[in-house]
């Protein structure tokens, strides 16, 4: 079933040639269902290409999924131009009164900034406040599953002494979980991040579980009591190229990065990877949104 997306988002036509189902709105109008609403906080620098690689991964679901994009109105975006976030994004104020089924809030390349030096932190903790009230379920990935378990729980991130930077494999810790259902044993991610979550300080708080976790990039997947709460710190909603493309970027500004681990073929950097990781990124999505959204939300989002 199909995304319903504004008609004239960049990432429409990219996922109309993969064979996404994407709805304009007056076909999904003449539809006698209700669809699910989605919010997606989008805190990545170049918000075109994170638009693409969430909608793909929402769009693969048997449920209509309506999507409204959001931006920290207190921060000014180098990245993306005013037009398109005037275009196809709301701020919290437009929002604030509404309920949503699912909400999405995404990673951002400043893991290195304390929390409170990030110039949206007193949005961000605005905005994550008023998810435990006005959404069923809110999937939080990379930073912003760090920033969301620091707010709620106090679990602060720890500085890496180096980038956890590559393609990981990954085991199951909790097989019965709904979350991971249909998975295999070991899976892959990728990771791309300075710092971490140390299990210890997770494992001290009884309303959260780990469901997932890498014995070399570390816990991956955890969840609260009932799943309204996901705490992703990996990035399956990553491209082939995604590292490859940072990488490049990062040697051109004479960091010291080093290749992503298990990633290009014999670390030939001119080579494409394969991708691995697309299936279960996929399936944690779809997941998520039947099992912690869709049989959870009320049919009135009241």
């Amino acid at each position: 079933m199909p995304i319903k997306i504004p008609n004239q988002l960049p990432a429409s036509e990219i996922l109309q040639q993969e064979n996404i189902f994407v709805m304009k709105d007056e076909r999904a109008y003449a539809q006698d269902i209700r669809p699910l609403h989605i919010v997606i906080l989008n805190l990545m620098p170049v918000k075109e290409t994170t638009e693409t690689q969430l909608l793909r991964l929402l769009g693969n679901t048997p449920l209509q999924v309506e999507i409204t994009f959001l931006h920290p109105a207190s921060h000014q975006s180098k990245n993306t131009s005013t037009e398109h976030l005037s275009s196809f994004y709301k701020s919290f104020a437009d929002v604030k009164d509404y309920n949503f089924d699912g909400m999405i809030i995404t990673g951002a390349p400043i893991e290195k900034l304390p929390f409170e030096k990030v110039t949206y932190w007193d949005e961000l903790r605005e905005m994550l406040d008023w998810s435990k009230t006005h959404v069923t379920s809110t999937l939080h990935i990379c930073w912003g599953a760090q920033a969301a378990m620091y707010h709620h729980y106090g679990i602060d991130k720890q500085a890496l002494p180096t980038k956890q930077f590559g393609v990981f494999k990954h085991t199951i810790k909790e097989k019965n979980n709904p979350l991971l259902r249909g998975f295999d044993d070991s899976f892959y991610v990728p990771h791309s991040r300075y710092t971490t979550t140390d299990k210890e300080d997770i494992e001290s708080h009884a309303e959260l579980k780990i469901l997932a976790e890498s014995e070399r990039a570390g816990v991956y997947l955890i969840t609260n009591h009932n799943g309204s709460q996901v705490f992703v710190t990996g990035h399956g909603e990553y491209d082939a190229d995604t590292l490859k493309e940072e990488y490049l970027r990062d040697r051109q500004r004479g960091m010291d990065t080093q290749i992503p681990d298990d990633y290009f073929p014999e670390d030939n950097t001119q080579s494409l990877p394969p991708l691995l990781w697309r299936a279960h990124s996929h399936l944690l999505f779809s997941n998520w949104l039947n099992y912690y959204v869709y049989q959870e939300t009320p049919y009135e989002r009241r």
